[in-house]
């Protein structure tokens, strides 16, 4: 079998018994990389250590996959105009790191006879963050919740940015 050290260094083709003693001196293992290559390729390394880091780059990697998350924002019919603004501003952030948005209105008891209420809310959500935003599924009533689900606009590039109104600007 052909023998890598664990500076990636080839230590040559040898057999399994000088390759395994090899492995025991350095306190490391003898691990088969390339079994149907001819000779089988083997490595000398910590195996546990080994695992580990590869265990961390597959988190790693399902991580930064996560792209298409659906977060969610309650809001009341009676929210006043400071909560409003506040529960805005974290549904436009959540929006601009490219989540999904699903916000929902609760209604409680008498609540349900002015689901126009609630509507209006959504409706003015949906204008407030036009700029970030565009409605995947119009305002669903579920049982007593209302509910409409948002989704962020694609990023534009540095080359799409729209060219300053040249009427706007005084010519010198």
């Amino acid at each position: 079998m052909r023998v890598i050290d664990e500076r990636n260094e080839q230590l040559g083709v040898m057999d399994t018994d000088k390759a395994r003693q090899i492995a025991v001196e350095r306190e490391l293992d003898l691990v088969e990389v390339a079994p149907q290559a001819q000779p089988p390729v083997t490595r000398l390394m910590d195996y546990g250590r080994f695992r580990f880091d590869a265990r961390k780059r597959e988190q790693e990697s399902r991580r930064k996959q996560g792209g298409n998350r659906l977060k969610q924002m309650n809001f009341r019919p009676k929210i006043g105009p400071g909560d409003y603004q506040t529960k805005l501003k974290r549904v436009r952030e959540f929006l601009e790191e490219g989540d999904k948005v699903k916000v929902t209105i609760w209604f409680r008891g008498r609540e349900m006879v002015h689901q126009d209420i609630g509507r209006k809310i959504l409706d003015n959500l949906a204008n407030d963050l036009a700029d970030v935003a565009h409605v995947e599924r119009t305002p669903l009533l579920e049982g007593k919740n209302m509910s409409q689900i948002m989704g962020p606009l694609a990023k534009r590039s540095e080359g799409d940015k729209p060219e300053p109104d040249k009427a706007a600007t005084p010519a010198v």
